[in-house]
């Protein structure tokens, strides 16, 4: 876990990108059944992250995804694309396009900035 607080905790997705996942506190199955607490803090969390992803990893894309098929329980994803990465175009979840090794900043110093700003 990189941070926790009241409503939200932020997790890492072990992966070849920077990938991490945040979840509501409460265990709720969808976004309406959030409140506007919780909301503003999960847009609060993506906006911080995709922003220093953007400026630390030099990232191509960022990947904001909600989808809970498989975890009913609210949380959205936030990844860092790059044009060499395994997957790119497709989804992390789709059908791997290439082997990739791609030759990124530190994960660890990032999460720490992370946790510094959050």
């Amino acid at each position: 876990m990189i941070y926790e607080n009241e409503l939200i905790t932020l997790e890492i997705e072990t992966s070849e990108i920077p990938w991490v996942k945040v979840f509501t506190k409460r265990k709720i199955k969808e976004f309406s059944e959030c409140t506007v607490e919780e909301k503003l803090e999960i847009f609060r969390i993506i906006d911080i992250t995709e922003k220093l992803m953007l400026s630390y990893f030099k990232a191509d894309k960022i990947n904001i995804a909600s989808f809970g098929n498989m975890l009913p329980h609210v949380h959205w994803h936030i990844m860092a694309r790059f044009e060499a990465d395994s997957y790119f175009p497709e989804p992390m979840w789709g059908s791997k396009q290439r082997e990739s090794v791609l030759s990124l900043p530190n994960f660890e110093i990032f999460y720490t900035k992370l946790r510094e700003i959050l």
